[in-house]
């Protein structure tokens, strides 16, 4: 195999796993102003803060705490009353189950501004 081959094969597989390992995993970062209540995802189009590119079925969503201030993950199947309710303390990160037509929403309270990381990963279970 000529060099300029191995070099244009080579490429050609580091684009198409780039590509693939998008599909798997989306990442997005918020800042939350204090008192804030944030419907991240499951509300719809236009409503979500995050396109949740798994909406329709399982996934997990990683949120790490990025800030000073804790906040709080809500979880919440459509039209329904608050399920579950778990805190992030800042400098941790915590795996949170997203059931299909759940929605999930960041809570902060009145001390401060608050910051995520959230990395929607397809449930393989």
């Amino acid at each position: 195999m000529k060099p300029t081959q191995l070099f244009t094969s080579l490429m050609l597989c580091c684009v198409v796993s780039l590509f693939s390992s998008e599909e798997a995993a989306a990442q997005v970062e918020f800042e939350l102003k204090p008192s804030q209540s944030m419907s991240i995802t499951g509300k719809g189009p236009g409503q979500d803060a995050a396109n949740n590119p798994f909406e329709g079925q399982d996934c997990i969503v990683q949120v790490e705490n990025i800030g000073d201030i804790a906040f709080a993950v809500r979880t919440q199947q459509k039209g329904q009353k608050n399920l579950k309710t778990q805190t992030v303390e800042p400098g941790t990160s915590q795996n949170i189950d997203l059931p299909k037509s759940y929605e999930l929403y960041l809570d902060t309270s009145s001390e401060g501004l608050a910051k995520a990381r959230l990395n929607f990963k397809q449930d393989d279970n």
